[in-house]
């Protein structure tokens, strides 16, 4: 009997209320118990991605959220255009609430902080002042830790806000009893502060510093940490906004209408003037202009298009008026897919963030146990009830493992945001543990290294000939032949010389060439058995070139007129001018770099001496379908292997790389096969993205040890009294600021090309 497998669906739900890690870990944890579901939540960007079956509805999994403790709903999707009615509209600040709490706090914290480390201003009723200001930090300020902690705790779960609420209340509520029912209320009362905890009775200690200074400390914290996720993720909405707003679009009668760009359909026709945004995806049906696509590619040369190119949305007009024939609009347009990219790349996780969250998930009742196990030790031995009290109240403190939390996703959304203003689109997490291991890179010729269409190279002349002539003559003729020999050799010959003449005369030698008449010329290029049908043979130094051309892997082409052989001109598909440059590069990344091509051995070596790859790495004559098959051997010799490669037939092949690099100039099969897309046709960037990648990595690894080394270094010297509960929670603090700092550091990466 025949199974039928439900149908996966996949959501993202924006999830609010999460505070730290383990808040994160728990959503995490209730929705991955559904039946048929997987969940991956991100405390960075509040974002839970959601993979159910068709059993699973969406209205299930929110009320699934929502019964932990938190809020969830199915995000809006980003504008790079305001909503109707929204104009002019101030941006809501989605901190100010968090602002004002942390304003209260320090205003009123630091007095508290100020008398209690300095005697000389403890006056006689000092500790009565210190409790009025310090009751609105501990209550007002610092309540959405209580709240959150009262959440958590009627289902039954702890998290980070447990650890600081139930610290900061307990240094309140202590300093309470101390000051009504110990020797703390009375009149002149003095204690000296100290950095580690002093072992008396407590009935004449307060610790009211260490409940507003803590509360104020972590709130500086969680306000710079938010401030900085804002910042992390804002390459994203860039990214977005790049887009134009509005749109000319041209009727069937030739008027113009401004309309939304979000309202353009494909087929539509568009006008795009001079210094304006393309709208979206298209073909040029009319004039010709540069297209300056460097915001989106990074390339800053611009391109020049006419009748029948491909632009992109986003790319700025830099020359004539346009007409543009939609092709893709909406999600399905190159910077739509390209912020598509970015966004799962940002949601996913590294394996070393995976162990974190499961660290992080246990670390609070753990620290809990082991705040009561202080308490317990210090009052058994005899250390007195204040001391043991101040010791458990620092490890809740100095335990916060939010660090953990953010170590990962803060770097893959700064990296990753950086990598798309770069035009280096990285697929997700795993892809970074990928680029430290590969030590061989597969480069596919056609597309990658070459530009992937034919060029005229150069011309050899006979003794006495004009290169100005032969150009403009031959390429008069080939430019009335549609075959891509014919076209590189009218291109090249337009731009060296200018206007083309019209040929008076023009026939099509099938196999062999063209044959016509051009200013009073009859003019034959093709074969050299054209010219032999017409009792002409190349004189000695036209043909050792063409030879030497064919030796080479290039295409010769003869060139006669007036009864008489004149020129011989070589076309091939050109290497990029940079390929060079980029492999040396590779190889300075510890890469070995080799060449993958179903050309002919000459071509490929010709191409390889070109650009610096040494001929036992060529691999020649190989079948689109047999690409797969040369990473697997080389993966079966011991190999980790990177491909780079652009067109459909490298699809396959990308797949099964360690890591693969798609060209974005490339086919949609090998972009969505590639791990790291290259948003711009230059192979440097396949150097950038693997540095980028790499550091990146390092930047999530130095994150994950320093918090790991602050939280096994800091519970110790809490547990044994070493540590003031106020310098615990600055600590804290600190090494939340100190890994998301780390993380935009990487905001600074530069490309090398």
């Amino acid at each position: 009997m025949a199974t039928t497998v439900p149908d996966t669906a996949e959501v993202e739900l924006a999830i609010g209320g999460m505070t730290c890690a383990s808040c994160a870990a728990r959503i995490e944890k209730k929705l991955n118990r559904m039946d048929g579901v997987t969940a991956t939540v991100n405390y960075a960007t509040e974002k839970a991605k959601v993979s159910y079956t068709g059993d699973v509805s969406v209205p299930e999994l929110i009320a699934t959220v929502e019964a932990t403790g938190y809020t969830a709903r199915e995000p809006e999707p980003v504008r790079a255009e305001p909503a109707p009615g929204t104009e002019g509209a101030e941006p809501a600040d989605e901190l100010r609430p968090l602002r004002e709490r942390l304003v209260t706090a320090v205003v009123l914290a630091v007095p508290v902080i100020a008398m209690a480390m300095v005697p000389a201003l403890q006056f006689e009723y000092w500790q009565w002042l210190s409790l009025t200001l310090a009751a609105p930090v501990v209550t007002y300020a610092a309540w959405p830790f209580h709240k959150a902690a009262f959440t958590n705790a009627r289902h039954g779960a702890a998290t980070m806000d447990t650890l600081i609420s139930v610290g900061t209340s307990a240094a309140f509520l202590w300093s309470l009893w101390a000051l009504f029912f110990g020797t703390a209320g009375t009149p002149g009362m003095t204690h000296p502060f100290e950095l580690t905890i002093a072992r008396t009775d407590g009935a004449g200690n307060i610790y009211l510093e260490a409940a507003a200074g803590v509360t104020a400390f972590i709130l500086a914290g969680r306000y710079f940490e938010a401030r900085s996720k804002r910042k992390a993720g804002a390459a994203l909405k860039a990214l977005l906004e790049l887009g134009a707003k509005d749109v000319t679009v041209l009727g069937p009668d030739g008027s113009e209408r401004t309309i939304p760009t979000g309202e353009l359909a494909v087929g539509d026709r568009f006008l795009v003037r001079p210094g304006e945004k393309i709208a979206t995806d298209g073909t040029v049906v009319e004039g010709t202009s540069a297209v300056d696509a460097s915001m989106l590619t990074g390339e800053s040369v611009p391109v020049e298009v006419g009748v029948g190119d491909p632009v992109t949305g986003a790319t700025l007009n830099a020359g004539g008026r346009l007409v543009v024939e939609a092709t893709r609009v909406g999600a399905d347009t190159q910077l739509a897919r390209m912020a598509k990219l970015v966004e799962d790349a940002q949601n996913g996780k590294a394996a070393a963030q995976r162990l974190a969250d499961r660290i992080s998930g246990v670390f609070v009742p753990v620290v809990i146990a082991l705040a009561l196990a202080t308490l317990g030790f210090w009052i058994g031995n005899g250390a007195g009830l204040t001391a043991a009290f101040t010791a458990a109240v620092a490890v809740l403190i100095i335990a916060c493992p939010c660090a953990l939390g953010l170590a990962t996703p803060t770097a893959l959304m700064v990296g990753t945001g950086r990598g798309a203003q770069l035009g280096i689109l990285i697929k997700g997490p795993e892809v970074l543990e990928s680029t430290r291991k590969v030590d061989t890179i597969v480069l596919d010729k056609t597309g990658t290294v070459t530009t992937g269409r034919m060029t005229l190279l150069a011309v050899h002349t006979a003794e006495g000939t004009d290169e100005t002539d032969v150009l403009r003559l031959a390429g008069a003729l080939e430019h009335a032949s549609e075959h891509p020999i014919a076209q590189a050799v009218a291109a090249g010959a337009a731009d060296r010389t200018g206007t083309l003449p019209v040929p008076e005369d023009f026939a099509n030698v099938p196999g062999l060439g063209v044959q016509g008449i051009v200013e009073g010329h009859a003019v034959l290029v093709g074969r050299e058995k054209l010219l032999a049908e017409w009792a002409m043979d190349l004189p000695v130094d036209l043909a050792r070139a063409k030879a030497e051309a064919e030796a080479a892997g290039r295409t010769a082409i003869a060139v006669a007129w007036d009864g008489e052989a004149r020129a011989v001109l070589e076309v091939a598909d050109a290497v990029k001018e940079t390929s060079a440059e980029a492999i040396g590069r590779l190889r300075a990344l510890g890469l070995t770099p080799i060449l993958l091509t179903g050309d002919n051995r000459a071509v490929a070596e010709a191409v390889a001496a070109e650009v610096g790859v040494a001929p036992e790495h060529v691999i020649a004559e190989v079948m689109p379908e047999d690409k797969v098959d040369v990473v697997k051997r080389l993966q079966n010799e011991g190999r980790s292997v990177a491909m780079v490669g652009d067109g459909v037939n490298d699809a396959a092949a990308l797949a099964q790389a360690d890591l693969g690099l798609a060209m974005g100039t490339g086919t949609d099969a090998a972009i969505e096969a590639g791990d790291l897309t290259l948003v711009r046709g230059d192979l440097r960037a396949a150097a950038d993205a693997i540095r980028l990648a790499r550091k990146t990595l390092g930047t999530i690894k130095s994150n994950l040890f320093w918090a790991f080394a602050y939280n096994i270094a800091a519970l110790p010297l809490a547990a044994a009294g070493l540590l003031n509960p106020m310098i615990a929670g600055a600590a804290m603090a600190f090494s939340s600021v100190f890994v998301v700092g780390n993380s935009l550091r990487l905001r600074g990466f530069k490309a090398a090309s």
